[in-house]
């Protein structure tokens, strides 16, 4: 499609809508339904992000026959994989350190989408299905905002009152070609870098996940026999499996279908939305988890300590940035390139054996790794000057050491109580 911009009306003087489309009933419906309340023309956006179920030209019919004037799909599968999951694997992205941040991320690149499309089509306003208690409904305005600060944002669940029920009455009022009997008692959200289930009977925190909530992973209690996979990384990016050069989508596509075999990457995690709630949340990302860990322990031998130290830090806040819906922001492009700059030497070979729901690194190997085998060894060949180690401990403890003493002076000497000591012997 070109990105060239059309005029902000049509020619009957209609402004135009572009919708985020997914092709189910809420979206669909809400093509006629902001066209009836508005006064607009809308066109329908569906970006492929690896969410599975139809075809991108049987969503893209589906929108025309549901009223869109025109209609903009996209496979951005790659695109998703290369330029928001590695970024996010750089920075073993983990909100509350365990989610891997797999609705947050998918947000950005749909937003990219939909503006691109507004300015295609001549829209001044883009919409999306989202309500007004989740996280989701800031990403996507924050995001299109952030683009194109002169587009407006419309919600129609939030904004122009189309629930539920609402939705199915004018669906079949209108005849419009969309299952409306189905009833799914979770709300789903998946994607190439993993999916998340929410809503029904998981808002009760003290039920546990039933068999029919996962998908992209089977039951660690009963796996197969144990898989072992050697990733390599250049640049922290992971680039073979098994020796086999691979896409970060293929690198994904693959982890997820054999850690997923495993059980790997199942999370049920109670957490802090950015609107102030918490929510109970079911996820399920094994390509993600097996992937980070791999990373991490690459960058554990790789990685100067200092620099490791602060990039944990880092590696939050940029988490947390996109999660609260910032990918665009400028902290956010700041932080990118510390991270960047960190994994100049991230390259290697990690070895993982999945098993039984778990990835366990047994194996390390990199050329620029900072791991010296003659100066960790205790046998012999050790090159580790043990005699400068007194030194060390003399100018490394003199702060406290003075401090301890001032203490003593001033009679605030740690108190180490009345007790007695037993001495045992074990000869």
């Amino acid at each position: 499609m070109s990105d060239s911009t059309a005029p902000a009306t049509t020619p009957a003087g209609k402004e135009r809508v572009v919708l985020a489309y997914s092709g189910g009933l809420d979206t669909s419906v809400a093509i006629g339904w902001i066209g009836e309340q508005t006064g607009t023309e809308v066109i329908a956006v569906a970006v492929d992000v690896g969410q599975g179920g139809e075809d991108l030209d049987v969503i893209r019919q589906r929108a025309l026959d549901c009223g869109a004037v025109e209609a903009y799909v996209a496979d951005a599968r790659e695109e998703f994989a290369t330029e928001y999951c590695m970024p996010a694997l750089k920075a073993n992205a983990l909100y509350q350190d365990r989610y891997p941040v797999v609705s947050a991320l998918s947000r950005p690149v749909i937003v990219k989408h939909l503006v691109r499309a507004a300015r295609q089509f001549g829209a001044t306003t883009v919409a999306h299905g989202c309500t007004g208690k989740g996280n989701d409904q800031v990403r996507f305005e924050v995001g299109i905002t952030s683009l194109a600060p002169d587009l407006k944002c419309l919600a129609p669940v939030r904004d122009l009152a189309l629930t539920r029920d609402v939705a199915i009455d004018y669906a079949q009022r209108h005849q419009l070609p969309i299952e409306t009997t189905k009833n799914n008692p979770f709300s789903i959200d998946q994607n190439v870098w993993g999916r998340a289930i929410e809503t029904g009977f998981l808002e009760d925190i003290w039920n546990a996940p039933t068999k029919d909530v996962y998908s992209y992973t089977d039951d660690p209690a009963f796996p197969p026999v144990p898989d072992e996979v050697v990733i390599t990384f250049k640049e922290g990016v992971p680039v073979a499996l098994d020796g086999v050069p691979v896409t970060p989508l293929q690198a994904i596509q693959e982890l997820n279908r054999r850690a997923g075999a495993q059980g790997v990457g199942r999370i049920d995690i109670v957490e802090d939305r950015l609107v102030g709630i918490k929510s109970r949340e079911v996820y399920e990302a094994p390509g993600a988890i097996a992937l980070i860990t791999a990373h991490q322990e690459l960058e554990n031998v790789t990685v100067e300590r200092e620099q490791a130290r602060f990039k944990k830090g880092v590696d939050q806040r940029w988490t947390e940035l996109v999660y609260d819906g910032q990918w665009f922001s400028p902290l956010k492009r700041s932080l990118d390139v510390f991270i960047d700059d960190t994994q100049r030497y991230v390259s290697g070979e990690i070895r993982l054996l999945l098993h039984g729901g778990r990835a366990v690194v047994t194996g390390r190997r990199s050329d620029s790794s900072l791991y010296d085998f003659n100066l960790a060894t205790y046998d012999s060949g050790d090159t580790f000057d043990q005699s400068n180690a007194k030194g060390f401990i003399e100018i490394y403890g003199l702060t406290a050491k003075l401090a301890a003493a001032r203490d003593v002076v001033f009679g605030n000497a740690v108190d180490l109580g009345q007790g007695t000591l037993e001495v045992s012997d074990h000869g």
